[in-house]
């Protein structure tokens, strides 16, 4: 038999329906042992017509496109993440995962070319086979980096499969957190692969992190920048209060020390309130009076500062 369907019929990989089976049609009309007694056009036929039964059939001609020659040992319900453990060790990879709640990562999808790549090489090499190792992203919120703690997660595709791991608190951008054993499956006694999940943290509406350290905006009124005031800041952990020194303009950062990402092994980063003084948009008659008083009689210009 023929290693190639494709081939078998002489059409390309790309040949739509019709093209196939017009290219049957004409073989099968050549080939068919009612018309054709030469030797070998009997085994011709039998591949031909597998190759047509084949690649008529869309879900049958998408796993052969996919799989190839094996496309018949790969059943329906097809754990991707599990054929990922028989490729040996590095040859798995896996690309998005799901948090719970509380977090706001998306696992999605598995490169499973990658995957099964590794499981046809080895097939039939006999022996216990070590499980891949195998990777995820996972996404999190400032929120969920400053806080930790352990959550459900599952991997998506047809065998979905949950885990549950422990987040670190004041864990970092690119930070992989490993699951020992939560890989790829193995043949035999083998060990399983590991799970690794590189941390990603999605960008914040209010808050920007530079390692540890967060900046977050302050918005204030004219009056409270110009004579000081203490006015609340929100942060991860939950709101604090700020001293406003007199005379503050946009762009004056302000440190709390301490309150930015926590450090599992040391100092903890810091957060930073950046002042952003805010006009009303609209006055009342009183409050228009006043600053109309106000630049009667002050010299301040701020473009000669």
């Amino acid at each position: 038999m023929a290693t190639d369907f494709y081939e078998a019929l002489g059409v390309a990989r790309t040949a739509s329906a019709d093209e196939i089976q017009r290219a049957y049609r004409k073989l099968a009309r050549q080939l068919h042992p009612d018309v054709n007694s030469e030797p070998g056009a009997e085994e011709r036929f039998k591949e031909i017509s597998e190759a047509y039964q084949v690649l008529s059939d869309p879900e049958q001609r998408k796993k052969y496109d996919r799989f190839g020659a094996d496309f018949r040992r790969v059943p329906d319900d097809f754990d991707e993440r599990a054929y990922a453990g028989a490729g040996g060790r590095g040859g798995g990879r896996v690309r998005h995962a799901q948090a719970g709640p509380g977090f706001g990562g998306g696992f999605e999808g598995v490169d499973i070319e990658d995957l099964l790549g590794g499981f046809f090489r080895s097939r039939g090499s006999g022996g216990p086979i070590a499980g891949a190792d195998q990777e995820a992203e996972l996404d999190l919120t400032i929120e969920d980096a400053y806080r930790g703690g352990r959550r459900h997660l599952s991997i998506a595709g047809t065998g979905a499969r949950g885990y549950d791991v422990e987040i670190p608190a004041g864990v970092l951008d690119g930070q992989r957190i490993r699951l020992a054993g939560q890989g790829g499956r193995a043949s035999g006694n083998a060990a399983p692969g590991d799970l690794h999940l590189v941390v990603r943290i999605k960008p914040h509406p209010r808050y920007r992190l530079s390692g540890r350290d967060i900046t977050v905006e302050l918005p204030v009124s004219p009056w409270e920048a110009a004579l000081g005031a203490t006015v609340p800041v929100p942060t991860p952990g939950g709101e604090v209060k700020v001293r406003v020194v007199p005379g503050s303009s946009t762009g004056r950062r302000l440190r709390l020390r301490g309150e930015g990402l926590p450090n599992p092994r040391g100092k903890p980063g810091d957060l930073y309130a950046e002042v952003r003084v805010m006009v009303p948009k609209k006055l009342g008659k009183r409050e228009h009076e006043l600053f109309e008083e106000l630049a009667a009689v002050s010299d301040f210009d701020p473009r000669r500062t």
